[in-house]
């Protein structure tokens, strides 16, 4: 068992929270139910899977919860370009977001990758 509050990548991502709604309020007002809704609901699944597979008995269930924190990583970085070709937010804050939530991808690969799974 890890203690998820002392972990990189949980306090990472949730600096991606923040962030995700930060950006997000300045969207359209016909974006709350679509992509700003969808944007911070997967944001918050990120950190959200990570504190909830430190709670499993092993590195291997806690594995699963890191790949669905991947996944939730991937579908925000989607939803950034969208924002982003829907002209939502700015290509320098764009750029910012994109190299942050890569950095967070890369670190929970190698989080994942050192856990004992057998």
């Amino acid at each position: 068992m890890h203690n998820f509050k002392k972990l990189k990548i949980w306090n990472e991502s949730m600096d991606l929270v923040s962030k995700s709604y930060k950006i997000t309020r300045s969207f359209p007002k016909f974006e709350t139910y679509g992509l700003m809704s969808q944007m911070n609901r997967s944001a918050i699944s990120i950190p959200s899977n990570i504190s909830e597979g430190t709670s499993k008995s092993s590195d291997k269930h806690f594995s699963i919860y890191l790949e669905h924190s991947l996944g939730s990583s991937f579908e925000w970085e989607t939803q950034l370009n969208i924002a982003f070709n829907e002209n939502y937010i700015s290509e320098e804050k764009f750029k910012e977001l994109e190299d942050k939530i890569k950095q967070i991808q890369k670190m929970i690969s190698s989080f994942k990758s050192g856990l004992k799974l057998s």
